[in-house]
């Protein structure tokens, strides 16, 4: 029952991060399977393995908590900070583009959560002894950042605003986008055939393969053709990867809402949401939720109507135009 506990957590992180209601677990059947024909259907891949595929000259690795953790810092030194972070279910492969477009008048950072892209997952005393917001701290305090403009989508954003809550002297400002700040009502999702039997096969055989993968992003997309095969092929290389036993236990959720609406409260920075109206998740009512709880945050925002849940992979390049402008001239500068 090992494989089931992993995979179910693993596909947890969906209920917690993008709060998509998918229960996976393999069958007996694949349970008790042969081991050559186990391994043929479901072709994991360990985190070694696509460190060999995936490192680039970018990449580099430090240690927290005794994890190794890949992170990229790209861009002048000397430079204003950007400090990405992806949500659930993805990899700082998520700014790649943005980072392209950013990185010659920024220093732009972005790492991978424990436990996803090429990041070591969170062992048992990760779990217990470090908090989210642990990571970015200790990885900015080993490159002597001071402080940063923190971007975040999805999940991803939910770490920038508890970071921002404890340690306000690090954010300078905020970049929100599709970011959750209420518990995650599931029930009204309308999911096409496609979607649900991927889903159900995936159930049965406790394993995502490239067609689930696909018919997710096409799902969370507001138009699927701007979601590159290259794309499709990384979430699929990277979501089969041997499943972690802590996978969610270092991502920045909301739970139930209690003790975040109390750190959304602290948050004083100014921020700016860049949202994707179509997204079927969080709809642009949610705009209106997240500004509730950022009671004490100067807020600006974008809806883009035509776009999706995950705006970075989407529309990278508008995205980078809005950052540019929210951090060039939508927010005073405190020498002037």
């Amino acid at each position: 029952m090992t494989i089931k506990r992993n995979i179910d957590r693993a596909l947890a992180v969906l209920a917690a991060g993008l709060a998509l209601s998918l229960s996976v677990a393999p069958s007996a059947l694949a349970q008790t399977a042969a081991p050559d024909a186990a391994a043929q259907a479901h072709p994991w891949l360990t985190v070694t393995q696509l460190r060999k595929t995936y490192t680039d000259r970018q990449s580099r690795f430090f240690t927290v908590g005794g994890l190794s953790i890949h992170y990229k810092d790209e861009g002048p030194r000397g430079a204003p900070v950007l400090l990405m972070v992806h949500g659930s279910e993805s990899s700082l492969r998520t700014w790649d583009r943005i980072a392209q477009v950013l990185k010659g008048r920024y220093r732009v950072i972005r790492f991978d959560l424990p436990g996803y892209g090429l990041s070591d997952g969170a062992t048992d005393e990760a779990a217990k002894t470090l908090s989210p917001t642990d990571v970015p701290i200790a990885l900015l305090d080993r490159l002597g950042v001071k402080k940063v403009t923190f971007v975040g989508v999805s999940s991803g954003g939910t770490m920038g605003m508890y970071l921002a809550a404890r340690r306000p002297d690090m954010v300078e400002r905020l970049i929100l986008s599709n970011t959750p700040s209420d518990p995650v009502d599931t029930s009204h999702l309308v999911m096409p055939k496609s979607f649900l039997d991927a889903q159900a096969r995936a159930r049965q055989t406790g394993f995502r393969d490239q067609d689930f993968w696909n018919e997710f992003l096409s799902y969370f997309a507001g138009d699927a053709s701007r979601i590159s095969t290259q794309t499709r092929k990384e979430y699929y290389d990277f979501y089969r990867r041997v499943p972690e036993k802590n996978l969610i236990a270092l991502i920045a959720r909301i739970g139930d809402g209690k003790q975040a609406s109390i750190e959304m409260a602290k948050v004083d920075k100014p921020t700016f949401l860049i949202w994707g109206g179509a997204d079927p998740l969080l709809p642009e009512s949610a705009v209106t939720a997240i500004t509730r709880y950022l009671s004490h945050a100067q807020i600006s925002k974008v809806i883009m109507p035509d776009v999706g849940h995950y705006p970075p992979l989407e529309v990278p390049d508008r995205f980078a135009q809005l950052i540019a402008a929210y951090v060039e001239a939508g927010t005073p500068d405190p020498a002037k």
